[in-house]
């Protein structure tokens, strides 16, 4: 349907005018940042351009690490770097008690000055688009809370984290209440003790005071992995709004051909080597630091349990990845001649998801951070969960305890115990070696296959994908003048409730009539009825007679009349490139 839904471009006053452009706002820091430049190449799919603005860093730092794709290929991205005030750059520290990773935030305070910039950015842009979509993550809402000025933008709010976890975080504020059956897991998830400094506490606070207008929510998710805590969140409303759509997984679900061998990492020649199913990836994500102690420990149960390997050992990032040297952690003298003919460790960046897409790789030891997850689901590979902070503990129980794809490593309560060895090794024998194991890994090899068909032609979230595409592109409101005195419409023609149209009343501005009249009223003051300010998406087309079928528009969700008035409130989708004007002059009555 993207190449169905591709825009065009219009003129408008001598100036050309894309239809629609969007405006990606990320959080300065790496899974964060991952996700939006994964979504800006899905957006971008549609023909539609794509505004990627941060810091000069973070830009460089997205594009240098992305996975799965080459940036360079996609024109539609277009990077826009704003300045920030000079902030500190601490290195983390593996020893911290609570494992958040508290040196990046220097960077996320520095990143609230993007506020200015961004609204002057969107502001100007607005005057060559007929209408701005700006997603933002759900914390950099302090930088985009001006953007509901603008008339013809509007904000669209980024989660990046799963359904389940945003879903536990809210019943946890909310006091623990009574849960719908199937959500009976959630007394089991851990309380939110450990996953947070008060420092970050104050920056979330910060966010969820600056959120104002929201015209939806975006999720990283996939309806066939999380529909039910989909469904939850939509039907409570829990985020303040029942829009919202599941456009997951992000990153490639099937990984490319390798064209040129000298421009891939060294490992995916080791592993192409490897039997089927028989290695196990260790990493912790862009985030995680380990004291020397629990590195030692981790060395020795991958050596004890005899399993080929592939380890990801680097230091969490800074808020600038390109200053300064990183701390490389020390292995026992040894141990990598040891370990050689049956393990890699790798002290850099890795290519994670080719790794998790090779038929090599059997397992991954992972931090449970919402990236590493989706990538491990989509490609069927069985994690041991350890988490670290955050949303962490919580995907570790959807993993383990919801979808049944994954084992745990240690539980949450003993988060500041160092892990030994034997654990590791007794977590890396599950995945590799048990009846448990291989029931593990057929479940998620079933549950790959449902999310990669999920995404294609007429899968659940291909269908989310268009259906946003669709609402804020294509769908239209405006008045005109009846052409002649009829009191009704064509006869069967499909009419529904406005509050089902997939507007709020701000999208709505005026337009031109077709004789050439401007038509000043408000639709919202003709027809009150059937506006409300938050409206949902219209799920699916509505059908139309054959004798109906206006050559730019389909389908034709509503025809309102004021039967004191001349007036007509008209509610469509425009496919073409023709304005609403050229739409209601096809129209006559």
């Amino acid at each position: 349907m993207a190449s169905q839904l591709a825009s065009e471009n219009n003129v408008q006053n001598g100036m050309e005018v894309d239809q629609v452009a969007v405006v990606m706002v990320p959080l300065p820091a790496q899974g964060h940042l991952n996700q939006l430049l994964h979504l800006s190449r899905l957006v971008s799919a549609y023909d539609i351009p794509v505004h990627f603005v941060g810091t000069t860093i973070h830009n460089r730092q997205a594009k240098v690490r992305v996975q799965g794709w080459d940036p360079l290929t996609i024109t539609k991205i277009h990077f826009h770097e704003f300045p920030t005030p000079p902030f500190q750059n601490p290195p983390p520290d593996p020893n911290a008690t609570i494992k958040f990773p508290s040196q990046l935030l220097p960077a996320l305070h520095a990143s609230v000055h993007l506020r200015e910039p961004v609204y002057e950015f969107v502001n100007r842009i607005s005057s060559t688009a007929r209408r701005i979509a700006v997603i933002y993550d759900s914390l950099m809402a302090y930088v985009v809370q001006d953007i509901d000025s603008i008339p013809n933008a509007e904000s669209y709010c980024f989660r990046s984290i799963s359904a389940f976890s945003l879903y536990g975080f809210h019943w946890e504020d909310a006091g623990k209440p009574a849960v719908h059956a199937e959500a009976e897991i959630l007394k089991e998830t851990p309380s939110l003790e450990g996953s947070f400094t008060p420092e970050f506490s104050e920056f979330l606070k910060l966010q969820q005071a600056s959120k104002k207008f929201n015209s939806g929510d975006l999720y990283n998710a996939s309806k066939v992995v999380e529909g039910l805590y989909l469904d939850l969140l939509a039907k409570e409303k829990t985020t303040g709004t029942d829009k919202l759509w599941a456009i997951g997984p992000f990153n490639p679900v099937v990984i490319p051909e390798r064209k040129d061998p000298n421009n891939h990492h060294k490992c995916l020649e080791w592993l192409d080597k490897q039997p089927l199913n028989s290695v196990i990836f260790i990493s912790f994500g862009s985030t995680s630091s380990f004291s020397n102690e629990q590195i030692k420990e981790i060395a020795l149960g991958l050596e004890k349990s005899g399993k080929k390997f592939i380890w990801v050992l680097r230091d969490a990032d800074k808020g600038d990845i390109f200053e300064g040297d990183a701390r490389r952690a020390p292995l026992q003298e040894g141990y990598e001649k040891r370990v050689e003919e049956r393990g890699i460790i790798i002290r850099d960046w890795a290519p994670q998801l080719e790794i998790l897409g090779h038929p090599s790789t059997g397992g991954f030891i992972s931090h449970c951070g919402w990236n590493s997850c989706t990538e491990s689901i989509s490609m069927g590979v069985p994690i041991a969960a350890w988490p670290m902070h955050s949303d962490q503990p919580r995907n570790a129980v959807l993993i383990t305890k919801v979808l049944k794809i994954g084992v745990e490593v240690r539980d949450w309560a003993h988060r500041n115990e160092v892990v030994p060895a034997i654990a590791v090794e007794k977590a890396v024998r599950t995945l590799m070696d048990s009846e448990e194991g291989e029931e593990m890994r057929h479940k998620a090899a079933e549950l790959a296959v449902a999310v990669k068909q999920s995404v294609m032609e007429g899968g659940a979230t291909r269908k989310e994908m268009d259906s946003f595409i669709y609402l804020f592109i294509y769908l239209f409101i405006f008045l005109v003048r009846r052409k002649s005195r009829r009191r009704t419409p064509p006869p069967n023609l499909c009419q529904r409730p406005f509050d089902q149209a997939g507007c709020k009343s701000r999208d709505v501005h005026e337009w031109q009539g077709p004789e050439g009249e401007s038509q000043q009223a408000n639709p919202q003051d003709k027809f009150p009825q059937y506006f409300s300010e938050n409206l949902p998406h219209p799920g699916i087309e509505p059908a139309l007679p054959e004798d109906f079928s206006p050559r730019h528009l389909r389908p034709l969700l509503l025809i309102l009349e004021d039967k004191s008035s001349d007036i007509l409130l008209i509610v469509g989708t425009n496919y073409g490139a023709h304005c609403p004007c050229d739409i209601a002059t096809l129209i006559t009555f």
